[in-house]
């Protein structure tokens, strides 16, 4: 794994962008910033058959609201 400043990949970005073939990037930036660069294909894959939508999250957040109201808890 290879650590580099932001100016460094800044400077160097195609350089940076082939290693990720390889090997992730570690990109520093300042004293408490880090960012990992890699190549997309070497994402973990997401399961997402579980995942909700927006809607589907509010209209459940609403349905405990009212619940909560109609059993007397405030």
């Amino acid at each position: 794994m290879v650590i580099i400043s932001s100016a460094e990949l800044r400077n160097n970005m195609k350089k940076y962008l082939d290693l990720t073939i390889e090997e992730p990037v570690i990109i520093q930036r300042g004293r408490t910033e880090t960012f990992v660069l890699t190549r997309q294909d070497q994402l973990p894959k997401l399961d997402l058959s579980n995942a909700l939508t927006k809607d589907e999250i509010v209209k459940r957040i609403k349905s405990d609201i009212k619940q909560m109201f109609a059993n007397g808890k405030r």
